[in-house]
């Protein structure tokens, strides 16, 4: 039954999730830093009124973090985390870099060559290490390689950012909302990626053939480069002793959480051992190589600022600057007290020394931690807990309802309207991550009336939607386009929402009428 309460609860999410697509800070009139209103801080503060209106109690609460309905939020994060951590320590070693050489070197002076080359270099790549570290590496190279070039950077940046979010569906580790979709509809892991596999490569294909049409003009992709020179990619292999550890221990733990899977046993019991496990060895052999006066991660033992590694978490970066620029006009116009002033800047010093030493002695730590997607963490754990107090506030059974008034339980009416609904909810929802964890509930609210294969037809055409939803006309649609767009202002390079959502729109279109075709045949094909 729906009351004011529950109306309430709607639009206070509602309204969350138009902060989380266009943040804001609150001016204050102390000497404090501006208020961000921001995917981290809106759901929290939405979660805060609606505790305070009594919209939802703390069993909700605990509900949205131990989990409801077989899904586990605690699982997810853990899972991602452990994964997240080893794939960004790898490409730390330069292994990421130095895959790209070598396919520059290959690709040589034909511009048509290169670029399928790079397409199916980052295809891959995600498969295996997910898209973030994807994103990260090969963003940063992607820029340098076409200034060098002197290239046009918008169609080399918006074909990698769509192979690797395509990419991701694959594996179940590959992106947050695969997990969800797995804990949510009981999916087994491997049986997941038999599932995606077939749409992934026709989204894929589909996608690159978009991207050649719209990308036709040589001003985007010259026939042949002017500027080809031959890379060396062993020079930015930094540490190959590493990456054969690192990937040796990435693809065990790959592998393992595919066979427990088929006993039942929860994925993060075993990637969470083999990220300790890489974690200390990270700290062994870097102490080893500081002892022993080796040059670490190719350059010599110095800090941070002095060896110009740059903190990859740009979100944290720019949020940073921006408190220390607030900071500094407000202490032009309100300065502190002598000896307040005097003992801040003795322990900032000493923070900043001692951050250098750690740095110096354990750089593949220090280097991979700001790039871990720590924002994921109370975003991820707010949704779930948003979303659990629409179900207690009786929306998932009205949502549910709806669903079955629009597809009257047919399954092929359900795999188009899940999936076409989940591409949309990517940008109106808060990211990729929100829309899942919305439809999954709703799948299962209405899941009394529908049959098993309508179940699982509904759970594959999420698992597409969330995934090729990311390539879409908001940077928010995922983590991933955010971390994307801060890179490239980070760089220097400018993509405005109207750009973004232009170049994304035929891929997008062309991958979902794909991939969701390829979800029908399978059913049909199955059941």
């Amino acid at each position: 039954m729906i009351t004011g309460y529950s109306v309430a609860t709607l639009v206070v999410f509602i309204i969350s999730i138009g902060f989380v697509i266009y943040p804001v800070s609150i001016p204050t009139p102390r000497r404090i830093p501006r208020i961000p209103i921001n995917l981290t801080t809106a759901p929290i503060l939405a979660i805060a009124i609606l505790w305070a209106a009594q919209c939802l109690d703390p069993a909700v609460i605990r509900g949205g973090i131990v989990g409801t309905d077989g899904v586990k939020p605690y699982n997810i994060l853990i899972l991602f985390f452990s994964l997240a951590y080893m794939a960004i320590t790898l490409d730390i070693t330069g292994i990421l870099q130095s895959a790209a050489f070598w396919v520059s070197n290959k690709g040589g002076t034909n511009g048509w060559k290169l670029y399928t080359y790079f397409y199916l270099m980052l295809t891959l790549l995600s498969i295996l290490l997910g898209n973030d570290p994807v994103i990260l590496s090969g963003t940063a190279f992607l820029i340098y390689f076409t200034k060098v070039a002197e290239l046009n950077h918008i169609s080399w940046l918006m074909s990698e950012f769509a192979a690797a979010n395509t990419a991701s569906m694959v594996l179940f580790v590959g992106n947050p909302t695969n997990v969800v979709i797995c804990e949510g509809f009981s999916v087994n892991n491997a049986a997941f990626t038999a599932y995606t596999i077939l749409p992934f490569v026709a989204c894929s294909i589909f996608c690159f053939l978009a991207l050649g049409g719209q990308y036709r003009d040589k001003k985007y992709v010259p026939r042949k480069l002017n500027h080809a020179t031959d890379l060396d990619a062993r020079s930015v292999l930094l540490d190959p002793i590493g990456a054969c550890v690192g990937s040796f221990m990435l693809g065990s733990a790959l592998v393992l959480c595919l066979v427990v899977s088929f006993f039942g046993i929860d994925v993060w019991k075993i990637s969470l051992p083999f990220a300790v496990a890489k974690f200390i060895y990270d700290i062994a052999w870097d102490h080893y190589r500081f002892v022993r006066q080796i040059p670490m991660l190719g350059r010599e033992q110095k800090g941070p600022e002095e060896n110009g590694v740059q903190l990859d978490d740009v979100m944290l970066q720019g949020a940073q600057t921006l408190s220390d620029n607030k900071s500094r006009h407000r202490q032009s116009t309100l300065p502190l007290p002598p000896t307040e002033k005097t003992f801040a800047a003795e322990w900032r010093s000493k923070g900043i020394a001692l951050h250098k030493r750690l740095h110096a002695h354990f750089p593949t730590f220090f280097t991979a931690l700001p790039r871990l997607p720590f924002a994921l963490v109370p975003f991820a754990f707010s949704q779930f807990i948003l979303i659990e107090a629409l179900s207690y506030q009786g929306w998932m059974d009205v949502f549910g309802t709806w669903l079955l008034r629009a597809t009257h339980g047919d399954m092929y009416r359900t795999i188009w309207l899940i999936g076409v609904l989940g591409v949309i909810l990517c940008n109106i929802s808060g990211t990729n991550i929100g829309a899942t964890i919305l439809l999954t509930k709703v799948v299962r609210a209405a899941s009394p009336m529908l049959s098993d294969q309508t179940i699982r037809a509904a759970a594959i055409s999420l698992a597409v939607a969330s995934n090729i939803g990311a390539v879409s006309f908001t940077f928010s649609a995922s983590l991933a386009g955010l971390l994307w767009k801060g890179i490239l202002k980070q760089k220097g390079i400018i993509v405005t929402q109207t750009t973004f959502a232009y170049w994304n729109a035929l891929p997008l279109v062309v991958m979902t009428i794909a991939g969701l075709s390829v979800v029908c045949a399978e059913m049909a094909v199955l059941y």
